[in-house]
C-alpha cells in the first residue's frame, strides 16, 4: 500500500513544519511499519518536513529484498547503524537537515550522544516526541479492517472453545490458555495479541492474574482476557463465564459490570473527554457501593500496539475523535472470592460507536 503510506508521510509532514523542523527521525520499528510499510526488526526512517524526494529510508543488508518489496516508494541507505546513518546524511547533505526532529521517547540518553555526534555541527537535533504516535491513534479503513479481523479471529476462537468443552472442571487454567491461542492461531492469527488471561475461581478477582496450573471447580468465574495478532494489528477482549449455575452475588457482580460497560460504550462519542467516558461507566460502579472495587482505568487505544493512546481513566486528558479504535472494559474484583470484566473493542463513528467483538455478553453457565 505505498500510496496509503505516501498520504501517512504528508500528514506527518504537515505537524513537521507546524514544529519548524526540517525533519523528523524515526526510530520506533512501529512507527516505521505506520510510515513505510516495512516490517523487518532494524530500520530507521528520515522524513523531510517539505519534500518527499528527501526523505530517506535505512535498514541493514538482511533486508535488501524485503526492504525493495515493502518500502519501493523511498530512496533506501544500506547500514547496519541506522539511525545514525541517517543522522550523518542529515548533516551532510548539500542542503543540511537543520533542525531535525527525534523521537525523544525512544531514544535513550546514550543513543542521543550517538546521533549527535553523527550529525555533527551541522544538525540541531530537536526533541520531537509522540508525533506518529499522534497520527496512529485515527484508524484509516484498513486498518480497521484489520483490527476487525483479529478481533473476529478471537471470537471464533472463544466460540469454539466453549463448543467443544474446553471449559470444563478438571482443567488447568494454563490448558485453556494454551487450548485458545492454538485455536486463535488455527483461525488465522499470527499470534496471540498479548498473553492471554485465564483466571478462576479466586484468581479472578486479580486483575492481570497469570494463567497458573490451578484446576478449574465448578461455582468458579472464570475470567478470559485475550486477542489475536492480524497483519500486525491487534483485537482485546475479555468475558466472564461461570462454571455451572451462577450463585445470586455472582448474578449481580455480573449485571452490575454489565451496566457499567454498557454506559461506557454509550458515552463514545466525538468530542466527549477520556475522562468523562471513564466517569460515565465508574459511576454505575461507584453508585453501588463498589467503586474501591473498580482497580483500574476504563479502556485503551488499540492497534499496532495493544495499549495505545488515548488512555480512559480518572486521571487522563484529551477528547476522542471518530476512527479510533478503543476498549471499553470496566471490572469489579472481590479480593478471595472472584471478580467480573466485561470488555469489548469499537471503533468510535459519527453516530453510534461500532463494536468489533461480537461474542455475546450475556452471562454464560458453562
Amino acid at each position: 500500500m505505498p500510496e496509503t503510506h505516501a498520504r501517512r508521510r504528508a500528514s506527518l509532514r504537515t505537524s513537521l513544519r507546524e514544529l519548524d523542523l526540517d525533519a523528523l527521525l524515526v526510530v520506533d520499528l512501529l512507527n516505521i511499519r505506520y510510515l513505510t510499510g516495512f516490517t523487518g526488526s532494524n530500520a530507521a526512517l528520515l522524513i523531510h518536513a517539505a519534500d518527499e524526494h528527501r526523505t530517506l529510508f535505512c535498514t541493514d543488508g538482511r533486508y535488501l529484498t524485503q526492504s525493495a518489496h515493502e518500502v519501493p516508494d523511498l530512496e533506501r541507505v544500506i547500514d547496519r547503524q541506522s539511525a545514525p546513518a541517517l543522522a550523518a546524511r542529515a548533516g551532510k547533505e548539500a542542503r543540511p537537515y537543520r533542525r531535525t526532529g527525534f523521537e525523544s521517547q525512544h531514544v535513550t540518553v546514550d543513543g542521543l550522544d550517538v546521533l549527535a555526534e553523527a550529525a555533527g555541527e551541522q544538525v540541531e537535533l530537536v526533541r520531537a516526541p509522540g508525533r506518529v504516535e499522534e497520527l496512529r491513534m485515527i484508524k484509516d479503513e484498513a486498518e480497521v479492517e484489520s483490527i476487525r479481523m483479529a478481533c473476529a479471529v478471537a471470537d471464533r476462537a472463544l466460540a469454539g472453545l466453549i463448543e467443544h468443552g474446553g471449559l470444563a472442571p478438571g482443567r488447568t487454567e494454563r490448558e485453556v490458555a494454551r487450548d485458545l491461542d492454538n485455536r486463535m492461531l488455527d483461525h488465522g492469527a499470527a499470534a496471540p495479541a498479548f498473553e492471554t488471561i485465564v483466571a478462576a475461581g479466586a484468581h479472578s478477582a486479580v486483575p492481570h492474574h497469570g494463567p497458573t496450573d490451578a484446576v478449574l471447580h465448578p461455582g468458579d468465574l472464570v475470567k478470559i482476557d485475550f486477542g489475536a495478532l492480524v497483519d500486525g494489528y491487534h483485537s482485546d477482549m475479555t468475558r466472564t463465564l461461570v462454571l455451572g449455575p451462577p450463585a445470586d452475588w455472582q448474578r449481580e457482580l455480573y449485571e452490575l459490570v454489565a451496566g457499567a460497560q454498557a454506559a461506557g460504550r454509550a458515552a463514545l462519542r466525538p468530542g466527549t473527554g477520556t475522562r468523562e467516558i471513564d466517569a460515565a461507566a465508574r459511576s454505575v460502579i461507584e453508585d453501588a457501593g463498589r467503586g474501591e472495587e473498580f482497580l483500574h482505568g476504563l479502556g485503551h487505544g488499540v492497534g499496532l500496539e495493544i495499549h495505545e493512546a488515548p488512555m480512559f481513566s480518572k486521571a487522563s486528558d484529551g477528547r476522542i475523535a471518530a476512527g479510533m479504535a478503543v476498549t471499553v472494559e470496566p471490572g469489579v474484583y472481590l479480593s478471595g472470592r472472584g471478580g467480573v470484566r466485561i470488555e469489548d473493542t469499537l471503533v468510535v463513528r459519527d453516530g453510534d460507536p461500532e463494536l468489533l467483538t461480537l461474542t455475546t455478553k450475556q452471562f454464560l453457565a458453562v
